[in-house]
């Protein structure tokens, strides 16, 4: 077993009824009364579009003078740049912005830092490249609400510069003609979990005044839902109506790019949905700014040219592809040398000749294969490192930073995400703070658990009619989990290893149904139950398409041998 304890939540039977009596399918119903949407009005509201989920962008704080200042450059001509970041969020949002101007007439440039020579954020050196390549405003995206001094730098050479961010705020604003951030402190914007690309879009809205956010969304809904997603932004609240519409586009009508992306990684384009972006798309456009090749997706993003886009998509396929073998080299140092380790607190390693691009990725692999928070460094010649955080559990990452702000050269990001620059000689100092402010917020380290909605006692409800029920309640993801089920007391029929062992097919049979699963980066040997043998079944319901047929599939969450006992839970079957 992968976690040490299973939470079943399960469900209001007599709320479930009330909705299915009113038109909602009953797996869908069963799902919604779980996570406490048992009113049909919440219900509905869960599925559909409402003009007031997405708020007034006049809310957020320095929106007028933002709007102001853009649309007075435009009028005089002014040269506009874009700086953005390297990362999915900061590429789309640049390329938003790209997209916008040209609507309006207008080239602007664009600037992404370079993620190992320079990076994260407003930096001095490319401050004055943008001054002599003839910058009059400066607008920033998905970066800047910590970047004090360069602010004050970029007015120094005579340059406006609008910031545009939803990244923790410090003590200190910039000083620039307009500061829009969500988290400002100040703020009374209604909702404070956009994404970068979320906030350039509000940017949008606040220039086109006489057209609605679904009217922009048309255009540029597929770029908003893929940074939010690719950010890890809560799916809720207003994010989830962006990810909506953007979706929408996706399926309908996406930019040339995102659709030969979605063609060469096998991402159902007419069904695409939030987990394809999140596995399938964001780390393939990712790659380009881990490889220092930013501009090799943000061009995949505005190419009009479907030739262009299938050729490029080509070239960043095989960029992730090395980013894949980096990363996995550099895992392994980090398996082999915790292998006689056994942490207590957050895992802080360095290494020299680590490939800069990828230290988030390994230290999210860090902190979820030990559960948890994890910091790894890249050392340069100089003895300077940059790293990246990732926390685990309830550990507020960006809080501990700002704790150890003395140790640290430079520092920004989020409760759960974080980069740092800082020298070798603070390395085991940090290491040994982080590791007392986690004795001093989490008491008692819990046991791995998995949650999951309800108990499915009829698996017959598992057909193709109810689980393609299941695509309303998208968009999945951060803060609105995909379903989780279980199954208990199925007979294992068929238990194989796929994948060159990697990966486990089983079949079970329960009630005269039997039903294909797929157990990802499980091997079969490892796995405590046995062919012909009763399991506990955790999982999450997929359509498989295979050769023209579609079927019902298992995704395997977890396994366990079944121990009988008394029932617990309802199950869906009592809603029919």
């Amino acid at each position: 077993m992968r976690f040490e304890e299973w939470q079943v939540k399960g469900f209001d039977r007599n709320a479930a009824v009330k909705l299915c009596r009113r038109g909602i399918n009953p797996l869908a119903a069963v799902f919604m009364c779980s996570r406490g949407m048992t009113e049909y009005d919440d219900a509905a509201r869960f599925i559909t579009d409402r003009p007031s989920d997405i708020h007034d962008p006049m809310l957020l704080r320095d929106m007028p003078a933002a709007a102001e200042r853009i649309e007075l450059a435009l009028s005089r001509g002014e040269s506009i740049f874009v700086f953005g970041d390297y990362d999915v969020d900061g590429m789309t949002a640049s390329a938003l912005m790209k997209s916008y101007f040209r609507s309006r007439g207008t080239e602007c440039g664009i600037y992404i830092p370079g993620r190992a020579e320079e990076g994260y954020g407003l930096n001095r050196p490319a401050l004055e490249y943008l001054k002599s390549e003839g910058a009059e405003l400066v607008i920033t995206v998905d970066c800047g609400i910590t970047a004090v001094e360069e602010a004050d730098y970029a007015r120094e050479l005579g340059m406006d510069l609008i910031i545009t961010d939803h990244h923790e705020c410090r003590d200190d604003i910039p000083r620039a003609v307009a500061v829009v951030d969500p988290k400002r402190p100040d703020s009374r914007y209604p909702f404070s979990a956009l994404a970068g690309v979320g906030v350039a879009f509000k940017l949008i809205c606040a220039l086109e005044k006489d057209k609605t956010p679904y009217e922009l969304l048309e255009s540029y809904g597929d770029l908003v839902a893929v940074g939010t997603i690719a950010d890890v932004m809560p799916v809720v609240g207003e994010n989830r109506a962006l990810i909506r519409a953007g979706l929408r586009k996706l399926a309908r009508n996406p930019r040339p790019g995102l659709l030969a992306l979605m063609r060469a990684t096998g991402a159902p384009s007419a069904d695409i949905n939030s987990a394809a972006i999140g596995f399938m798309l964001s780390p393939r456009l990712n790659a380009a700014g881990r490889m220092g090749q930013t501009g090799l997706s943000v061009d995949i993003l505005l190419t009009e040219d479907h030739e262009e886009a299938e050729r490029l998509t080509r070239e960043l396929c095989e960029l992730n592809t090395r980013r894949r073998e980096l990363e996995g080299g550099i895992f392994a140092e980090v398996e082999e040398r915790m292998s006689d380790i056994l942490p207590d607190g957050p895992i802080v390693m360095s290494g020299e000749n680590w490939f800069h691009g990828v230290m988030g990725i390994v230290a999210a692999r860090t902190a979820e294969r030990w559960m948890l928070p994890a910091v790894i460094i890249n050392m340069d010649e100089d003895g300077i490192g940059r790293g990246s955080c990732r926390s685990f559990g309830l550990f507020r990452m960006y809080s501990a930073l700002q704790k150890c702000c003395d140790l640290l050269i430079n520092y920004g990001g989020h409760e759960m995400a974080a980069g740092i620059t800082i020298a070798r000689g603070n390395i085991d100092e940090l290491r040994r703070r982080l590791s007392e402010i986690y004795r001093e917020e989490i008491k008692t380290r819990p046991a791995p658990t998995l949650f999951l909605d309800f108990e499915v006692e009829k698996p017959h409800l598992l057909d193709i009619e109810n689980v393609k029920a299941l695509s309303m309640l998208e968009p999945f993801g951060n803060g609105n989990l995909p379903p989780s089920m279980l199954i208990r007391g199925a007979r294992v029929a068929l238990l194989s290893p796929v994948g060159g062992g990697k990966h486990t097919r089983l079949r079970i049979e329960k009630g005269r149904v039997s039903l294909d699963c797929i157990f990802f980066a499980a091997e079969a040997d490892s796995l405590k139950i046995r062919e012909g043998g009763s399991a506990d079944v955790a999982f999450a319901p997929q359509l498989n398409e295979f050769r023209g047929r579609r079927s019902v599939q298992l995704h395997v969450i977890d396994v366990r041998p079944h121990e009988s006992g008394p029932r617990r839970h309802a199950d869906a079957e009592a809603v029919m």
